[in-house]
């Protein structure tokens, strides 16, 4: 078999793509979803009544892939199951680079006809040594190329993550979570029931791609589970890998069975090894989400020693709970810095111990960055993190228009000069609407920001384990 590397650069970047079985009883989701595609596109189906919609996209209709004058680097499957064997031959005759079933009904049935038809499919590919995806999946997401599995996702650029979902809806779900706070794509795959290629396989590729940095995955089971560990351990030297396992329940192992056909597996064996090989494990997407989020924008620390600025007396006690409760520690500061603070803070109302109370202090942007100051430099602190509380800081810009901004750009002075990790916990309370929009400014200037002290927190503490586990 050829290097797997090779075999798959042509399914995730092809110059040519063919959609079978695309209906409008779907709303023609799969051209739709391609409608900017660099390469060319063409449509196979062989109802008569679906060639207008079809023509009416701009789409050239054949009525077999065989028709098709060009090579066909990528083939996206929507059929009856029952025909997805033909289609399968059909692939294989013409030399396709790579096939997508989004066809389900297979084993994850449980039923004798679906698992019948999976072995068929199965057997057919392996011996032709075609590259099959799935079948019950989304199939390759490549956003620079304009190869999306939904009309929804961005296209034009994408960005230094990678990721690999077992999952369809999480495959979806990360690439639109991960653009509002700030993560673009470069490669992902939905890959299913995996009967040919499987996560071994899409890790081994993406730990070659140039534009991939960062790792992400949704497993529900593994089906080359030495190979897979081994690659693993290797590839965590080189790229942050962050592992979300499904099925970690006796009653998630029962639906990984009914949703993609995986065997249960031990949680306590997959932590152990997950942790063995130096790769960050995950346990929703939320957390996926923020923890690429901390990998890309935060500078590296193995230091846990943070320094916490909260905007309300009852916040300061919160975040030091939360923080602390996180495995991440809340030291008291050097003599030095108590000696700065006693010259400008107004302690009726606040407090500058760490946690710092700076409710008394919100008068300017100037007092608020002096005191961000003073926790970046304290050689106690190996990071630093603000609360920004929404309600107050509104309140303040109503008597001072340009405060709010002038508060952004001062923190993105500071990110450029400091070397510590500066993260902001975006405290929205009712206005939401407002926190999004103050998410994109801090986003522009390289701020990372967390919805709560839990958040922050969990991801903060989960990157300074990666890169304590790198210096061993």
């Amino acid at each position: 078999m050829k290097d797997i590397v090779t075999k798959l650069h042509r399914a995730f970047n092809p110059r040519s793509v063919a959609v079978v079985g695309d209906k409008r009883e779907m709303d023609y989701m799969w051209l739709r979803s391609l409608e900017h595609f660099q390469g060319k596109l063409y449509s196979v189906q062989i109802d008569e009544q679906e060639l207008p919609g079809i023509e009416a996209l701009g789409v050239k209709n054949y009525f077999s892939l065989l028709d098709i004058p060009d090579e066909l680097d990528y083939v996206i499957v929507a059929v009856p199951r029952e025909v997805a064997p033909k289609i399968i031959r059909d692939c294989i005759e013409k030399k396709v680079g790579g096939v997508m079933l989004f066809t389900s009904g297979f084993a994850e049935t449980n039923t004798e006809e679906g698992i019948k038809l999976q072995q068929t499919i199965t057997e057919m590919a392996k011996e032709a040594d075609l590259n099959l995806i799935g079948p019950n999946c989304m199939g390759i997401f490549n956003p620079k190329i304009g190869l999306r599995h939904a009309a929804e996702q961005y296209y034009g650029d994408g960005g230094p993550v990678g990721f690999i979902s077992q999952s369809g809806t999480y495959a979806t779900f990360f690439s639109l979570m991960g653009a509002v706070h700030g993560i673009k794509v470069s490669k992902s795959v939905s890959y299913g029931n995996a009967v040919v290629l499987d996560s071994t396989d899409y890790l081994e590729y993406l730990a070659e791609d140039d534009d991939t940095k960062i790792i992400g995955m949704y497993i529900e089971g593994v089906k080359k589970g030495r190979q897979f560990f081994t690659l693993l351990r290797e590839i965590t030297r080189r790229k942050p890998v962050l592992i979300w396992k499904g099925g970690a329940t006796e009653a998630g192992s029962r639906a990984t069975a009914s949703h993609t056909a995986s065997l249960a597996e031990s949680p306590l064996i997959w932590d152990a090894l997950i942790k063995q090989c130096g790769a960050i494990k995950i346990e929703s997407l939320d957390e996926m989400v923020d923890t690429v989020k901390a990998l890309l924008y935060l500078k590296p620390t193995t230091g846990k020693r943070v320094g916490l600025a909260a905007m309300t007396g009852g916040q300061s006690v919160v975040i030091t709970d939360t923080f602390a409760k996180a495995g991440l520690e809340v030291p008291l500061l050097t003599e030095k810095s108590y000696q700065e603070f006693a010259t400008f803070f107004t302690i009726i109302g606040s407090s500058y111990r760490n946690p710092l109370d700076i409710s008394s202090n919100l008068r300017s942007a100037d007092n608020i960055m002096r005191c961000v100051d003073i926790l970046d430099r304290d050689e106690m602190i190996d990071c630093v993190v603000l609360e920004l509380s929404l309600g107050f800081l509104a309140r303040i810009a109503r008597f001072i228009p340009p405060f709010f901004d002038d508060l952004i750009e001062a923190l993105a002075r500071h990110r450029e000069r400091s070397d510590k990790p500066f993260l902001t916990i975006l405290f929205s309370g009712p206005t939401e609407d407002a926190a999004a929009e103050t998410r994109e400014k801090l986003l522009a200037k390289g701020i990372p920001s967390f919805p709560n002290f839990e958040r922050g927190a969990k991801a903060l503490n989960k990157v300074v384990d990666y890169y304590r586990f790198q210096r061993l």
